[in-house]
Parts: structure tokens; C-alpha cells; sequence
């Protein structure tokens, strides 16, 4: 191998981490994993977190506020807690309700929050009161196509007595 081929090689592996380092960057700021500067975190409790992953997307109307920062499971109740990072300028009623819901059919999760009527808003540090977990999409359709509990037990159980054989029954008198 000859000198010039290895500065060529050389300068084709710094242009391949300038790339690999630039689409990092580019994904970190788009995806919103990290925190921005001056946005405050919150909490909401699910009892189903479903595909929720950090990184999805906060929305009140439509809107993104904010981003999911951490999604763990508390310990003693079991519960899925999502740790949110919103935007300063929204400020939410203290009331508010945090759904999980999904992006579309195969799509990933994101939390859709219904702002209350409350005077009073989340502080930093405070927690969403009223939320509703994620929805198994494919649960329901499993039950639906394959309904639980139509066994053959219960509906030989729950169908009429078939009729007997007149041939074996005594004749009736007038």
C-alpha cells in the first residue's frame, strides 16, 4: 500500500465521524431527548406506560410542548411514572389530565395532556393528578376476533336439553 493511499483512506474515515458526529447532533436536538435550558419537569403516574420511550413528544391541542424525559417504574405501587420536560411559556392548571395515546396503529406513544380549569398551575417538581394509561390496541382486537369465555363447557351447559326419542319414552294416558 502506498503512502497516497493511506492519507486517502485516512481522510475518508475523518469525513465518515464528521458525518457520524453531525446526524448524532442533528437527532439529539430533533428528537428532543435532552432537556432545554429553562424548561421545567414534571410527573404523571400510568398504570399502563405501553411503548412510551423518552424522547416522545408532550402535546396540549396538538401542539408540542415538551418531551418525555424518563419513563421508570415506582417500586412500592408498581406504577409507570413519566417524568415530562415542558416548555416555561405553558403554563398548565393544576387540574389537568395526562392521556397516553398512540401515533397511529404501529406507531410509537406520546402524552396528550387536557388542561383543567384550575387557577392554581403545576409547579416545577409537581405531578399530574388525573391521567389515563395506554390502550392495548391489539388486545382489543384479539378480543374481539376471539372472544374469551364462549368455551364449549359453558355452552353445552347453557343450550337447551336436546329432545328425547319418543320411541324410548312411556306413552301418556288420557
Amino acid at each position: 500500500m502506498t503512502l497516497r493511499e493511506q492519507w486517502a483512506e485516512t481522510a475518508m474515515g475523518v469525513v465518515v465521524l464528521a458525518l457520524a458526529a453531525g446526524f448524532l447532533t442533528y437527532s439529539l436536538s430533533v428528537g428532543g431527548v435532552a432537556m432545554k435550558r429553562g424548561d421545567y419537569e414534571i410527573s404523571a403516574k400510568f398504570g399502563e406506560a405501553g411503548s412510551l420511550a423518552p424522547g416522545a413528544a408532550v402535546t396540549v391541542a396538538g401542539v408540542k410542548v415538551g418531551a418525555v424525559s424518563q419513563v421508570t417504574l415506582e417500586p412500592k405501587t408498581y406504577l409507570a411514572v413519566a417524568k415530562l420536560s415542558i416548555d416555561p411559556t405553558v403554563k398548565l392548571p393544576a387540574d389537568s389530565t395526562a392521556k397516553i395515546t398512540s401515533d397511529g396503529l404501529l406507531g410509537g406513544a406520546h402524552i396528550a395532556i387536557a388542561p383543567g380549569a384550575s387557577l392554581d398551575d403545576l409547579k416545577p417538581g409537581g405531578e399530574i393528578e388525573n391521567t389515563q394509561g395506554a390502550v392495548d390496541i391489539f388486545g382489543l382486537i384479539g378480543s374481539v376476533i376471539r372472544p374469551q369465555g364462549g368455551g364449549s363447557s359453558d355452552a353445552a351447559a347453557s343450550s337447551p336439553p336436546a329432545p328425547a326419542n319418543p320411541a324410548t319414552q312411556p306413552a301418556e294416558s288420557y
